[in-house]
């Protein structure tokens, strides 16, 4: 039996503000990203389109198309800057959209090396269609930093 993937890849700078999470925003199909399951479309599960995925978090979001054990993984690339610490999570439903919205974990508090800031991380949890899922980031820097690139995966072992 196939496992279910979703890959995504946002190879775009995207600058950010300081203190506040926020959800990782992905294009949809081309490049390196893989959904033949239909996890990440505009078209999303619950019927709502996204019209632009550089101004809509909903392009952030993965829907699992099954239930099962999902290991997610994430690649995270920060430009060089003034930070104290850089911070990322995985989170179900991070914009509210079910009965149990904001559900956090792996979370992780860095403290910042020399030059840019690369990170990878992966964690396995159980994942359920209607539930998305969403890779957030923040940092603490005195002003706007750019993520300059960024994955996505999902894996659902069934």
């Amino acid at each position: 039996m196939p496992i279910p993937v979703c890959s995504l890849i946002l190879n775009e700078r995207r600058e950010l503000d300081p203190g506040e999470y926020h959800v990782v925003r992905f294009p949809f199909g081309g490049g390196e990203s893989y959904d033949a399951e239909g996890m990440h479309q505009v078209a999303q599960p619950d019927g709502y389109e996204v019209g632009d995925w550089r101004a809509d978090d909903r392009s952030g979001l993965i829907w699992p198309s099954a239930d099962g054990w999902g290991i997610l993984t994430a690649m995270i690339q920060w430009e060089a800057g003034s930070y104290g610490e850089l911070r990322d999570q995985f989170v179900r439903d991070p914009l509210g959209l079910t009965d149990n919205p904001d559900d956090t974990t792996a979370t992780d508090h860095r403290p910042p090396s020399k030059g840019m800031q690369c990170f990878t991380k992966t964690h396995s949890l159980f994942v359920h269609p209607g539930v998305p899922l969403a890779l957030r980031v923040s940092h603490d820097a005195g002003g706007r930093c750019a993520l300059v690139h960024a994955q996505f995966k999902l894996s659902i072992h069934t």
